[in-house]
């Protein structure tokens, strides 16, 4: 009879082993495929910017008609901090504060002076003036020159500021049916 109690704990500790063992196993592997979304999930986003060529990646530089092509770090970088720095008035290159006027290329195109190359755009993120060039707004506008007033704004390079216009200019090439009032998802 004491043999057969030993039987029934050795097969319901081996019973109870099994059970652990095959939890550890199943937090494993949920843990394994947690980590494989996620390295895909990095894959496929950072791939965007991988693909871009040269051409895509080219936008004006300056009113003479010179170009430059955007470096795959000056493009994440000008996402980046126009999401950080823009992206709550100018979500997917619409105005919020007047949907009239928009980051799109005919509107930079026809402001005053003309916003429509990388230059200019920085000029205007470091001293905004209103649509036809009247006057300064850069107590209303965050800029760089009013950092005390928008300090989101300090800590902004020269190198952010021309990733930040060539991520405005480039969007247009790469995302036309959502930027500037297309179908914007937000």
């Amino acid at each position: 009879m004491g043999g057969e109690g030993a039987a029934e704990n050795s097969s319901g500790e081996l019973l109870s082993k099994a059970m652990l063992l095959g939890r550890a196993m199943l937090k494993r592997s949920i843990l394994l495929v947690a980590i494989a979304i996620l390295f895909a999930f990095q894959l496929v986003r950072g791939a965007a910017a991988v693909e871009l060529d040269a051409e895509t990646r080219t936008v004006p530089l300056n009113d003479d008609g010179d170009t430059i092509v955007l470096s795959l770090e000056q493009i994440t970088t000008g996402r980046r901090e126009f999401n950080t720095a823009c992206a709550s008035c100018h979500l997917a290159g619409v105005t919020r504060t007047n949907p009239n006027i928009d980051l799109s290329p005919e509107a930079l195109e026809l402001a005053t002076p003309p916003l429509d190359n990388l230059a200019a755009l920085v000029d205007y993120i470091k001293d905004p003036t209103s649509y036809d060039g009247a006057f300064d707004i850069s107590e209303v506008h965050p800029a760089t020159k009013s950092s005390d007033i928008f300090p989101k704004m300090r800590n902004l390079s020269e190198d952010d500021l021309e990733a930040i216009a060539g991520h405005i200019l480039l969007q247009p090439k790469v995302n036309s049916s959502r930027w500037a009032g297309g179908k914007a998802f937000y």
